[in-house]
């Protein structure tokens, strides 16, 4: 007598936007001058000239970008844990963020890595502020 069993397994992966639905909406840049440029000019004029863009998707500019991969909301602040793999030329480390709400026109991001580490290759630390009206390109 031969047994057949079968084992389903189920297994739920998050992405970014089912994890966190309340997560950060919108375009925000590191200042709010750099906002009235982009509103000015154009976001991908700002990207290529070195400027650092956040979004729900990450970070990213001309020859660096960092991918939210997991992203899960504290329940007792306006704040976000979000992992992060990051890439620049010939570089690629994985991150890890704390992202709060400040106020509804600014969030600040804390990363885990070292000052040594953000040396090399910019920081994923500081202030970034909503730009009303400017999109992703």
């Amino acid at each position: 007598m031969v047994l057949r069993g079968f084992l389903f397994i189920s297994v739920s992966v998050a992405s970014p936007a089912s994890a966190a639905e309340d997560f950060i909406e919108g375009v925000y840049l590191q200042s709010e001058d750099l906002c009235a440029q982009a509103r000015k000019d154009t976001l991908q004029s700002l990207i290529d000239a070195g400027n650092i863009v956040l979004s729900a998707r990450g970070l990213q500019s001309v020859e660096y970008d960092c991918e939210f991969l997991q992203i899960t909301k504290a329940t007792l602040s306006p704040s976000w844990a979000v992992t992060a793999i990051c890439q620049e030329p010939g570089h690629v480390f994985p991150d890890v963020l704390s992202v709060t709400q400040m106020n509804a026109k600014q969030i600040d991001l804390v990363s885990v890595r070292s000052a040594e580490d953000e040396s090399e290759g910019g920081s994923n630390s500081g202030s970034y502020f909503l730009c009303d009206g400017v999109a992703l390109p």
